[in-house]
Order: structure tokens, then sequence, then C-alpha cells
């Protein structure tokens, strides 16, 4: 579990970071913003409040943290506060070389050091990287002799954060814990926060093995299974029900056990044993044989533990399981085939 609800600013800097492609300026802040009153209060609530998702990151790069610009920078904050204000303004130069899609839009950048943020049972220090991009129309009514007066004014909403990155002092060697917010969701503009800027990689935590292992035996119901065993629908929905008990019943992910307890024949056990070794590779992962299964992750997936079975043009029917009150067949007058679904209720 990973929450910034307590967390405090400790420091902040305030950068504006043009487009350089469409010749907008870097405008750097000689010294540390002053917090004052509410406004901590509201800053930071508006830096965390959008990071909701489950799924974690590292800072990669080819020779490890050293490699990746922020990551370096992150390192040499957190081994000593003072050298906040000179590595933001790195930070900032940086995001200014990589801003190079004339739709990347210029905005302030806050470069944040925050205590008392709670990662996996440990508190830590982070640092949060956050830019607004977008502003937005808003009203302001004040009273006016004896009625009011309404105004418009343009600024940010501090429900919406456009850009974030929570960077966690955890895993220094690995290249720290970190959590992203994007809002943008268009090709290049969307690529270049967590790509170019940021150098994220998915971090190979719970939600990632329980994540990739649920995607991995989609893939073997739906594509190897037909081939190989000539699997029919019915069977394939089968099997996917038998998956998700299995994780639903146990915390634990064993890929032994799970053969025992879900696929019982040798040969389909060696097979899957095989299918996960072909996804590494095309994936470029490894996957873990025994892992903790990571819940957030078993209730997204679970949704899509199912056949759909469709015949001919007419009918569209969807299989979660019960493979004993299925059966298939052809009749011999006409020679079609047929399946028949045993049920108590009628829905």
């Amino acid at each position: 579990m990973i929450t910034c609800d307590d967390a405090i600013i400790e420091k902040m800097i305030l950068h504006k970071v043009g487009n350089k492609v469409n010749n907008e300026p870097l405008k750097l802040s000689q010294s540390e913003f002053a917090l004052h009153g509410e406004i901590s209060n509201i800053l930071i609530k508006y830096f965390t409040n959008g990071f909701r998702s489950p799924i974690t990151y590292r800072l990669a790069g080819e020779s490890g943290i050293e490699g990746n610009r922020v990551g370096k920078a992150a390192k040499a904050i957190f081994e000593d506060h003072g050298e906040l204000y000179s590595q933001s303004v790195e930070i900032a130069k940086y995001l200014y070389e990589v801003s190079e899609h004339p739709n990347i839009k210029s905005g302030e950048l806050y470069v944040v050091l925050l205590n008392c943020c709670f990662v996996e049972g440990e508190t830590v220090d982070a640092l949060g990287i956050f830019k607004s991009e977008n502003r937005e129309t808003y009203l302001k009514v004040f009273p006016k002799e004896e009625g009011f007066d309404i105004e418009s004014d343009r600024g940010i909403n501090i429900n919406k954060l456009d850009k974030g990155c929570i960077i966690y002092n955890k895993e220094s060697e690995e290249g720290f814990v970190a959590q992203v917010v994007d809002m943008s969701n268009r090709g290049n503009e969307a690529a270049f926060w967590t790509d170019n800027f940021l150098g994220l990689e998915q971090r190979q935590d719970a939600y990632f093995n329980t994540q990739h292992t649920i995607e991995m035996c989609k893939g073997f119901v739906a594509d190897y299974l037909p081939k190989e065993y000539e699997m029919n629908k019915a069977d394939q929905a089968d099997f996917l029900a038998k998956t998700a008990e299995f994780m639903k019943e146990y915390n634990q992910f064993d890929i032994d056990r799970f053969g025992d307890e879900v696929m019982e024949d040798e040969g389909l056990k060696q097979s899957f044993k095989d299918y996960k070794q072909q996804y590494e590779r095309d994936f470029n992962i490894d996957l873990a044989d025994n892992f903790t299964l990571d819940e957030a992750a078993f209730r997204k997936g679970k949704r899509h533990f199912r056949s759909i079975l469709k015949l001919d043009k007419n009918f569209t029917i969807y299989i979660h399981g019960a493979r004993n009150l299925v059966e298939q067949g052809e009749d011999e007058e006409t020679g079609k085939k047929y399946y028949k679904f045993l049920y108590d209720n009628e829905a």
C-alpha cells in the first residue's frame, strides 16, 4: 500500500518550462518558494490526490540510476535535502530539453520535497515533480452595493493535476519506487512525460506479476489450447473459471500448485510452463513462479475470465464456467452442431 495522506511539504521550488520547439522560454526561480498559510494544505491535495493507480514504476537507465537524469537528481536530493534547489534547476533544464514536440504545452514545474509518505509498511521521504499546463475559467461572486457582481478569470483546477510523478526514497539501487499521473492521451504528447523525461519502467511487484500472469493465462487458453489441444469454447471457459477460482482461494500463486489443481494432465502442465517462457521472451520480462497475488490486479483481470461463444451470426453466448452444465453434440437429421445448457432459473 502506498499513500501520501499524511504527507507534508518540506520544501518546494517553482519554475516555468516553455516549449523549446515553439521558442518559448525557460524561466527559473532564484530561490525556494516561500510556503505560507493555507496554501500548503491546498498544494498537498493538488499534488497527491490524483495518484490512485496501484501500478508502480522504477526510474530506468542503461547504467542503473546514474543513467537516468531524473533518478540521479532524486538520489542527490535524498542524500542531502540542501540539494533541492540546484537539482530542481537540472530537472527543469532537462524537461525543457526533451520538450521537442510542438504540441507539448508549457507550464509551471513544481519540484517538491515531501515528508511522511507511507510505502509498503515504511514511512519515507519522497520527491514530487508536478506540472500544471491547462487553465480553466472560474467565476468570482462578490457583494456590490445592495446586490452582487460576478467576474470571470482563468486559473488552475486544483482537482485535476495535469502531470506528476512521486519518487519514493525506497529501493534506490533498483531505481526507486515511483508513481505517475499523466492526463495526456495522444501519441508523442503522452509518451514524452513517462518515457522521454522520466524514463519509467513498470516495477516488477505483486501487481505486475498478477497482471501478467492473468494475461498469460488468457493467451494460453485463447491462442494455445485451441491449436494444440483442439479445446472448444466450453472447455476454455471451464479452464478460465478454474483459474479464477484458484486465484480467489489462494493468497499466494505457486505455478506447481496451479498446475496440479487446474490442469492435472502432466502434458498440459509442461505446455503451460513452456508457454510462460515464450511469453517472457515476447515481453522481455521475468515472471515469478511464486508470488503474493495482488487483489486490485485480480479484480481488474478477472472480468476477462470468460469465453464468448459465437454461433454463426445468430447467437452470442457468454460462458463463465460450470462446464458440467454445458453439452455439445451434432443433430443427426440436420447435421448441424448444437450446445445444450442446463440451468435452474431464467433471469
